[in-house]
């Protein structure tokens, strides 16, 4: 029954490949994907990873980020980085040199050498990745395992589908006892609860910047139709409080020239000045629009009040950990249905509907400094990867 579905799957992924082909080609030449695409799907300038190493694999800037803790508990020689965005690899290339884009699945045939391990980050269910790495060698391995409410019933109705990836991955580090339970109905083994590895080390700011004069508000990892919502918010509260500045921090770069044309527009009627920061760090406007990525942190150093992001339309949240490390004030919108974990280890953030953020954040001095509760061992983790070096 395996070796059935395994090669119906392959054919079917290798014939979806076929037909991709022309649409591929032509959308490797816009500028969003014009390194990825090709890496990807024509294994462009992507030679495959050195053997015997460990592999871990992430998607985003955020979990290629949240990794670090790991990284730094391993010997450098060993580490081997795949991802699938832009974002994801300026994370892990400050890894090793050993760090590539991870090939469309029928690639990863002629692609794929014999690793040690191979560690996949949260929710990047690829079945050939999981099987062929694991007939060549490596224990595998599904770290910060997560499924959401909303998301479950979806995993559900493809539940034949994952039975299968889970009979080729040999551990799972859940975030919950509840994404245990779920994740073992959809047949995942050896399920462990180690919390939410975005807790065990967290980032720390890079650069000391010098708060600017009055009160600093950042809108951080903001996602379409937010960043409307929270400028107009900060123009109400401009009005009642006129040393107030925004910090705007875009979720994707693809976005920034696209937010600060909104910036233009929102403010072009009134007398508040606007900059980007990557032609002036000075943050002396009213509005200050971050066009540069790995620097939310250093923000959040400065920040009175924290907008978060990804909330307010449902995105599914970010993480709220790295701003109450520093005791800020955090506003969220109820659509966190990706961070339930996170949300609940930070003690005093406040959960608005978008109708009432421009209410809530002048009424800030209502709010409430934040604080983290506890934080995630992630030694269960790096004793089985290194049980098998």
């Amino acid at each position: 029954m395996e070796k059935t579905f395994f090669f119906l799957y392959s054919l079917v992924v290798f014939l979806l490949y076929f037909l991709a082909l022309p649409f591929l080609l032509f959308f490797s030449f816009k500028t969003k994907y014009k390194d990825s695409l090709p890496s990807r799907f024509f294994l462009w300038k992507n030679s495959p990873l050195k053997s015997d190493g460990i592999w871990f694999h992430s998607c985003s800037f955020g979990e290629a980020k949240a990794i670090k803790p790991l990284v730094d508990a391993l010997p450098t020689k060993s580490l081997r980085m795949s991802t699938t965005t832009h974002t994801g690899f300026d994370a892990i290339k400050e890894y090793t040199n050993q760090s590539r884009y991870l090939p469309f699945e029928p690639l990863l045939f002629w692609w794929t050498k014999p690793q040690k391990v191979l560690v996949v980050m949260e929710a990047e269910f690829w079945y050939l990745l999981f099987v062929l790495a694991r007939s060549r060698g490596a224990k595998t391995l599904l770290i910060n395992a997560r499924m959401s409410e909303r998301s479950y019933p979806k995993y559900l109705r493809m539940a034949w589908l994952y039975r299968h990836i889970f009979k080729h991955i040999d551990e799972v580090y859940a975030q919950t006892e509840l994404d245990k339970e779920r994740l073992v109905s959809l047949g995942a083994k050896n399920v462990v609860v180690t919390g939410n590895i975005k807790l065990s080390k967290l980032p720390t700011p890079t650069k000391t910047l010098v708060k600017p004069d009055g009160l600093v508000v950042c809108a951080a990892s903001t996602h379409e139709g937010e960043e409307s919502l929270i400028i107009d918010a900060f123009l109400a509260l401009k009005k009642e409080q006129a040393d107030a500045k925004l910090i705007l921090v875009p979720r994707h770069p693809e976005r920034f020239d696209k937010v600060a044309l909104m910036i233009a527009s929102m403010t072009e009627s009134t007398e508040l000045t606007w900059q980007r920061y990557s032609k002036n760090n000075t943050m002396q406007s009213d509005i200050i629009l971050i066009d540069a990525l790995g620097e939310l942190v250093n923000i959040y150093t400065v920040s009175d009040i924290v907008i978060l992001g990804g909330a307010f339309e449902p995105i599914g949240g970010h993480n709220a950990a790295e701003a109450a490390q520093f005791g800020c004030k955090i506003i969220s919108g109820k659509h966190y249905f990706n961070q339930v974990d996170l949300f609940a280890a930070v003690e005093g953030i406040a959960i608005v509907e978008a109708s009432n953020l421009s209410r809530r954040l002048s009424q800030h001095g209502l709010l409430k400094p934040t604080k983290l509760k506890y934080r995630t061992d992630i030694s269960p983790i790096v004793e089985s990867i290194k049980n098998v070096l």
